[in-house]
């Protein structure tokens, strides 16, 4: 049999673009997967929308935390539940190409490196391309990510059976960065895939692009997860701001 793929959702007030998200899942041409969708408190119809699809299709699991913790808290609860051999993420407002898994067990197998990520196209709510495709670097190390994050949840893919189970710091903003460091603490470098493979929505209450919001954010990940002094946190903090003005770019 073909190797289990576990896909990890966090949602939260998600129902407008749940479906979608959902959809491109179940459209993948490789069709053994779980997908685990860890609701972290909604107040809206995501619920409901979910339970309407997942009684067609026994691959997807529906968990609703009590309250709001966090995506850190809603990603770690769906790690601790996969049981795939390998292990990926997409958001609940977020799309994948139909390739997308079929890719990346292939890429995996061809070059032997047991994490990987891709290149994706971004959009706006109403899936317009606002913004040029983001290319991702050829490979990454732990002091590239420390730059620069250019692994995103959205496309990141690992063989859990040869790098085992790890879970994000339980911390606001930055939790993917301090899984990606984790994992690149034992190996030399993820693989970048240069071809788009994913389509992430760019919402219009956004943080991800408003950086003067994260900087605090930023200078506590690198002080209190990073471990790092105030010099080497200046340094990779220059670096960050520059490569985000960067990113977003048109």
């Amino acid at each position: 049999m073909n190797a289990l793929v576990s896909i990890i959702t966090p949602s939260y007030n998600s129902a407008k673009f749940i479906a979608e998200t959902i959809q491109s899942v179940q459209n993948q041409t490789y069709s053994n997967w779980e997908m685990i969708i860890v609701d972290d408190g909604s107040s809206d119809e995501t619920e409901s929308v979910v339970l309407s699809i997942i009684q067609n299709d026994d691959r997807i699991q529906f968990h609703k935390l009590g309250q709001n913790f966090g995506p850190a808290v809603a990603r770690n609860t769906g790690i601790e539940k996969a049981y795939g051999d390998y292990l990926t993420f997409i958001d609940a407002d977020d799309i994948w190409f139909p390739t997308f898994i079929e890719n990346n067990i292939k890429t995996i197998k061809e070059i032997g490196i047991p994490f990987v990520f891709s290149s994706y196209k971004r959009a706006n709510e109403k899936l317009e391309f606002i913004f040029s495709d983001f290319i991702v670097p050829h490979k990454v190390s732990y002091t590239d990510i420390l730059k620069s994050n250019s692994v995103s949840c959205l496309t990141a893919f690992l063989d859990i059976k040869k790098l085992g189970k790890k879970y994000m710091p339980l911390i606001r903003k930055r939790q993917d960065m301090g899984l990606w460091l984790n994992y690149l603490k034992v190996i030399p470098f993820a693989y970048g895939i240069q071809e788009t493979q994913a389509i992430y929505r760019i919402r219009e209450n956004s943080l991800s692009r408003r950086k003067s919001n994260l900087i605090r954010y930023q200078w506590q990940f690198y002080r209190e997860v990073g471990r790092l002094n105030i010099v080497q946190s200046t340094y990779y903090m220059l670096h960050w701001m520059y490569r985000g003005f960067m990113k977003y770019r048109n």
